[in-house]
């Protein structure tokens, strides 16, 4: 549906079509992938946006922005294995060839570097995928529920 339809479809959920203002504003890209990369809420920055490793929160305990549309699924990992092979194929193939270690001393080192880097790139990517899906009301990301202060 596009942003037109939407505007002009009746609001099922909230029959008295009380929206917020900036229910259609444009939310900063870059931001929010950045505040994600960091694990933090892409709305407010201050809040943490994981519970756990990897397990999304179901709202931000800051700014009470609703993650449960988020829908990273799988492209964490992808993108994960080809930043990892793209970066250490290459460092793997110079080492070899400039350096003719040992076999055991290469597939140890690799081992543990691509290990490593995996580790620390997964959760990353995780929230800036996140903070992508809400930076682009994807998901359901763009519909907004009356806070408290709001009523």
């Amino acid at each position: 549906m596009t942003d037109a339809a939407l505007l002009t479809a009746p609001d099922l959920a909230n029959p008295d079509h009380t929206h917020d203002h900036d229910a259609f504003a444009e939310r900063p890209t870059w931001p929010a992938l950045r505040r994600g990369w960091a694990r933090r809420c892409p709305n407010c920055g201050a809040g943490p946006l994981l519970k756990g490793y990897l397990k999304v929160r179901e709202n931000c305990p800051v700014c009470a922005e609703d993650f449960t549309p988020q829908r990273a699924d799988d492209g964490p990992a992808y993108m994960t294995i080809l930043i990892v092979g793209h970066l250490l194929a290459p460092i793997l193939m110079f080492v070899f060839v400039k350096y003719r270690p040992e076999p055991i001393t290469l597939v140890t080192i690799f081992s543990i570097g691509t290990v490593a880097l995996s580790l620390y790139l997964l959760p990353r990517l995780k929230g800036a995928m996140v903070g992508l899906q809400w930076a682009k009301r994807m998901h359901g990301f763009g519909r907004r529920t009356a806070t408290p202060e709001q009523l």
